[in-house]
């Protein structure tokens, strides 16, 4: 493998003090509102529900014939919320003939909203506390435990051709490994100008199978004028222009009617109304994924879609499966499965007692899903209405609760989540104390000897608070299983042995405390 290295980008510093070359214009035409990838399902989605799923189904046909290629393309600093403000036509057609899904980051101490950490977060499909990319200083990485999905590749398909381009020259050097066939970070000069040349003559006259392309002007003027500015929607408009050009580099191919690309967009981070990033408001911790593919049906919105499924998705699409020990947080974009709580979306309020959430994010009830109920016999009494007892709720209602209690490190839960939280239900006026069960459906396990019981928890103590998992054979007496004395983040996965003649399981999640902190549960998977 050879390594091309053109290094004359320096790594950025902090946030406040960061700068980039200047940017250069161009006026490349984009594509046609039809987009790249529409094809004959998108075109039949008009004539109905039934021709647009045979249309999906022989469109997944025809793929399997082709030769899976994939391309990422990230927009640094790029708020999916100006994207559509733009009008931005290359951007919209993807979006028109593919998903679209928001995503949110973490914040410190976990990692600050910065370079580093998302695009690390991003080529390797786990999360900060994972790969330890907190900044742009790349102090400690853990590339070696958590690499590259491009690196990945390399080792399971040597034949394969990978190829990285970035503005930014830390993601070709440091990010990407020497692993990977070519490595380019364009010289400053040249800045998104030279970025874009690069990539649309490698997919115009060579034959990639996996390519990284990262355009930056974005994020230089959402510094230098701000997220609200019409700097930064022209800026939008430019990069749309060069993803123009890098598409119809794709379409142009002499072997496109073989190939089954799939095209995935993303950011790193988003900004302020006024410039930056760093932070923890919301707009800096916002970043999407469009994904244009085969596999997507065109117009489609996710809620449950995370930066971390980026990896995951591109090495399936290649034929390459994740193994467990990788401990990808990613998943597959099409693997990905809604849960109990997720169907509660269409059911989220907005505020009653809380103040810091603006009225018109609709994001809680206490209701719980089908099959679940929450016990609250032991719970005190009064207290903030939202968190009164098990709560299901999505991350932008959480977060705007109060910022910086942590919340923000949440990232493995997915769209609608059930959480108890003592801090804020302490907030106004109460009696007693925060004693709340959440209680899940009856399982079968009839003739089994144990059953696997997996969900993700995030969970900060403090003072007497308790978290505690239980388990009810047969409708009997609850007997505990597991208990949280720490603070965890992460996938649990707990093998019960099933008692002698036991048919039915039923899982009890216990939280007591008084003006404690928190507990979240999402994604219970039982058998």
């Amino acid at each position: 493998m050879t390594t091309h290295q053109e290094n004359d980008v320096n790594a950025r510093t902090p946030a406040a003090q960061q700068t980039h070359a200047t940017p250069q214009s161009t006026t490349a035409p984009g594509l046609s509102r039809r987009g790249l990838l529409l094809g004959t399902a998108a075109a039949a989605l008009a004539a109905g529900p039934l021709a647009a799923t045979a249309a999906r189904a022989a469109t997944a046909v025809a793929a399997a014939a082709r030769t899976p290629k994939v391309l990422v393309i990230g927009l640094d600093g790029t708020m999916l919320t100006r994207i559509k403000d733009s009008g931005a036509p290359n951007l919209a057609a993807l979006m028109a003939g593919g998903l679209t899904a928001a995503s949110s980051l973490y914040t410190s101490p976990m990692a600050g909203t910065s370079s580093g950490p998302g695009w690390s977060t991003i080529a390797t499909g786990v999360w900060p506390d994972k790969h330890n990319v907190r900044d742009n200083n790349f102090t400690a990485p853990a590339f070696a435990g958590y690499p590259d999905f491009l690196t990945r590749v390399e080792t399971a398909n040597p034949a394969l051709s990978t190829y990285v381009v970035a503005s930014w020259a830390p993601i070709a050097d440091t990010i990407y490994s020497g692993r990977v066939d070519t490595r380019v970070a364009t010289p400053s000069a040249e800045y998104d100008t030279g970025t874009t040349s690069r990539a649309v003559a490698r997919l115009r006259d060579g034959n990639p199978d996996a390519v990284f392309v990262q355009l930056d002007n974005v994020d230089h003027a959402g510094h230098s004028s701000g997220s609200a500015s019409q700097a930064y929607l022209d800026a939008i408009r430019g990069v749309d222009a060069q993803v123009g050009q890098i598409l119809t580099a794709v379409r142009g191919r002499a072997g496109y009617a073989q190939e089954d690309w799939l095209v995935m967009i993303t950011a790193d981070h988003g900004h302020t109304p006024t410039g930056g990033h760093g932070g923890s408001t919301w707009e800096e911790r916002q970043t999407f994924v469009i994904a244009n593919g085969s596999a997507f049906p065109a117009g489609s919105v996710r809620y449950d879609v995370r930066m971390v499924d980026i990896a995951p998705t591109a090495l399936a699409h290649l034929g390459i499966a994740a193994d467990p020990a990788w401990g990808l947080d990613g998943t597959p974009i099409p693997a990905l499965v809604p849960d109990d709580f997720d169907a509660l979306r269409p059911q989220l309020t907005g505020r009653v007692d809380e103040t810091g959430i603006p009225a018109g994010v609709l994001g809680f009830t206490r209701t719980a899903p089908a099959g679940w109920s929450v016990d609250n016999s032991a719970m005190g009494t009064g207290g903030v209405t939202e968190w009164r007892g098990w709560s299901f709720t999505t991350d932008e209602f959480w977060t705007k609760a109060q910022r910086d209690q942590n919340r923000e490190l949440n990232v493995r839960s997915r769209n609608v989540f059930a959480v108890a939280d003592s801090d804020e239900w302490a907030d106004k006026t109460f009696q007693g104390n925060y004693d709340s069960t959440l209680v899940s459906p009856e399982y079968p396990v009839a003739g089994r000897s144990s059953v696997p019981v997996a969900f993700n928890t995030f969970y900060r103590p403090e003072g007497v608070q308790t978290a505690r998992v239980l388990a009810v054979w047969d409708g009997g007496t609850p007997v505990e299983v597991k208990s949280y004395t720490a603070d965890t983040n992460g996938r649990q996965r707990l093998d019960l042995a099933v008692p002698a003649g036991a048919s039915r399981l039923r899982l009890r999640f216990r939280y007591t405390g008084s003006n404690n902190w928190y507990w979240v549960v999402d994604n219970v998977r039982v058998g």
